[in-house]
């Protein structure tokens, strides 16, 4: 059942008249569970929608941008990262299914009673939009994949990479600079 309280819930009963429009804008809570490991959006946070409807002869064209904050960390860096997003989204709503379904299509929301639940619309759109990989900055260097160090911090971080063929080279070496030592010390 769909609770018309709901600030995602539409009522469209007085929209059958093809070519009407309509816009609206609502404040709804983020849902619980929305984002990924390295980047979520907050449960009960603002979600803003802004949203255009058009009522065409099958029904409500819903289009509409969802602009919302998500929290992280840089999967390059790892620093803490807040970053205002925005996505736009589209979907018919139907007054009613088709007359013959195609068995390979995934059904197309309905209006249901004169309402539209765009919960299923604003979570794809917002899982979709999430990135994968955020970065702090597009120019983050990260971190030194040796010892951890941050890069951006310290950016002629360098490490001595000795060739390990070349090991008992430097063990000799260290041995011939003992050798030259000692004999200095002994004149």
């Amino acid at each position: 059942m769909i609770d018309p309280t709901n600030p995602v819930v539409l009522d469209v009963h007085d929209f059958r008249r093809a070519g009407d429009i309509r816009q609206v804008h609502r404040v709804a809570p983020a849902p619980a569970d929305m984002g990924n490991p390295v980047i979520t959006i907050e449960p009960g946070s603002d979600v803003v929608l802004d949203l255009l409807l058009e009522s065409v002869i099958d029904g409500v064209l819903v289009t509409g941008t969802v602009q919302y904050a998500a929290t992280g960390v840089c999967s390059r860096c790892l620093d803490p990262l807040v970053e205002a997003r925005s996505t736009t989204f589209a979907e018919l709503y139907l007054w009613s299914p088709p007359d013959e379904p195609d068995p390979d299509d995934d059904p197309m929301p309905l209006v249901a009673a004169g309402l539209i639940d765009l919960s299923s619309a604003v979570r794809d759109a917002i899982v979709l939009d999430v990135p994968l990989a955020p970065v702090c900055d597009e120019d983050c260097p990260g971190l030194c994949v040796e010892c951890g160090a941050k890069l951006a911090a310290d950016p002629s971080h360098r490490h001595e990479a000795a060739d390990p063929r070349w090991q008992a080279l430097t063990a000799w070496q260290d041995t011939a600079d003992d050798t030259s030592s000692d004999a200095i010390r002994d004149t």
